[in-house]
């Protein structure tokens, strides 16, 4: 990531007021300057450049994972869906984000919005949620790229070897977080351009072999619309994961809504450009369209050396992946121990400028939940991420509507009834993959949920017996 120095502005934090907000918020409402996190000022700043790959490994990577598309609905339904589904969803999303993380540039990002709108107890459950869910996440790239060297090395398939290889690449990825976002950008964007590479090359090669005619084949009576939606949503989301490391961006007011809409075209264009020229090159097959079937379309359209290049490219993607995904949770814990809501310790910083104890935790839960399935991974995943989705969804709305006045760096150029209906359809969406999922998936979700409403009080519990020390910085927002 291309971390620049920021420009030596004024970063402290003054509060010019100690108005209460609305009784939702015990938290004092003042002014953020310069809109720098608190503790984060002497530490470099993330600049445009390495934003936007982080927001792409946040929420892509590359191609990886689309071909389920076309299984589930052919080549238009699949083509369509990446054009149309970014509307209903992602753009909502990213003006969200832009909005709010403008709004609120601190680390903590939605976990601060939500406790601006709703109180700190509802602010600590969104934080609980998306961060387990980022967790459960970021358990799936190590099993994932261990399945993509499988093949060249069996012996990674299964036992003893397979368990050492998750913990050494789960050490190795954790150690680069550890050291600076400084190492985690240049990482990005080296990995970035390594995945998306050889589809570039393909598309040349493809060129003859192009018929669009293939792009058009429908087949409305055999659409298996759950498993559809399920890759729409789970290759288009996370929008909103960059906002936890919102105090480490440079000028964050105009760096990140900037980085939100160069990242979602960047998005946008990995998964449409792949699907056109692997529908359109190779005869259809749908039952051939499942994970990692990118590789057989690059060995069937340039042979076996291009075949070779996109499985480096699916393995590195995932290390991207991970890194981002930590960069986020760390910074997320980090955010909410500078606003009391965790023990001071996850407030610390090593010398980098890391959350040390946020990597650390974080780096054990992705250890614990490296034995799930990919399928439960998703589907717990996308289950308890809806949940935080609503919320941050209802924070805009009663943020919009109780504080209108509020300095807003970047703002939707909607009004409020305009803000709310844009939060209709992604709202509708994700009560369609709610319904969708499985009992088993609903009832350890559920478990989930439980856990964060009883931990809250208990560490408010701990802070009142003084067991563990909290910080007693109040971080502020924007004076009305």
């Amino acid at each position: 990531m291309l971390l620049l120095e920021g420009k030596k502005r004024s970063s402290a934090v003054k509060l010019t007021t100690s108005t209460k907000m609305p009784e939702a918020n015990d938290a004092g409402y003042g002014r953020l300057e310069e809109g720098i996190s608190p503790k984060s000022n002497n530490y470099a700043k993330v600049s445009i450049v390495p934003l936007v790959f982080l927001i792409f490994y946040e929420v892509s990577g590359g191609p990886f994972g689309v071909e389920d598309s076309v299984q589930a609905a052919g080549p238009l339904l699949a083509l369509m869906g990446f054009l149309v589904f970014p509307f209903i969803w992602s753009v909502p999303e990213a003006l969200v984000t832009a909005e709010l993380g403008t709004m609120f540039p601190e680390n903590g990002g939605y976990v601060v919005w939500v406790s601006s709108a709703l109180g700190p107890y509802w602010g600590f459950q969104q934080g609980w949620m998306k961060w387990l869910s980022g967790v459960i996440d970021n358990a799936l790239y190590p099993v994932l790229f261990l399945d993509y060297l499988k093949s060249g090395i069996p012996i990674l398939a299964d036992g003893l070897p397979r368990v050492a290889a998750v913990l050494g690449i789960t050490a190795a990825l954790t150690f680069m977080n550890y050291r600076g976002l400084t190492v985690v950008g240049w990482a990005a964007i080296l990995l970035g351009v390594f995945s998306l590479m050889p589809f570039l090359v393909m598309g040349v090669v493809a060129v003859p072999k192009l018929e669009p005619s293939r792009w058009l084949v429908l087949d409305l009576n055999n659409v298996d619309w759950g498993l559809y939606l399920n890759t729409l949503f789970w290759n288009l989301n996370y929008w909103d994961s960059i906002s936890t490391l919102a105090g480490e961006v440079d000028n964050p007011g105009r760096t990140l809504p900037r980085a939100l809409f160069y990242g979602l075209i960047m998005v946008v264009l990995s998964y449409f450009l792949p699907l056109l020229i692997g529908t359109g090159a190779i005869p259809l097959n749908r039952e051939d369209w499942s994970d990692g079937y990118f590789s057989e379309i690059a060995k069937i359209i340039g042979g076996v050396w291009l075949r070779l290049w996109v499985q480096g490219a699916s393995a590195v993607s995932n290390m991207g992946m991970f890194v981002a995904e930590m960069s986020s949770d760390s910074f997320q814990l980090l955010g909410m121990a500078e606003r009391g809501m965790l023990p001071e310790c996850f407030a610390k910083r090593s010398r980098h400028g890391t959350p040390l104890v946020g990597i650390l935790f974080s780096a054990s839960g992705v250890v614990l939940l490296s034995w799930l399935s990919f399928q439960e991974i998703v589907a717990a995943e996308n289950f308890l991420y809806c949940f935080g989705m609503i919320m941050e969804f209802l924070a805009f709305i009663k943020l919009r509507i109780d504080h209108p006045g509020a300095p807003r760096p970047y703002k939707v150029p909607l009004g409020t009834f305009g803000a709310i209906m844009m939060c209709v359809p992604p709202t509708l969406l994700i009560l369609v993959v709610l319904l969708l999922a499985s009992l088993k998936v609903m009832v350890i979700s559920l478990i989930a949920f439980l856990i964060g409403l009883v931990i809250q009080p208990c560490l408010k519990y701990t802070e009142r017996k003084q067991w563990l020390r909290f910080s007693d910085l109040q971080a502020s927002v924007p004076l009305i």
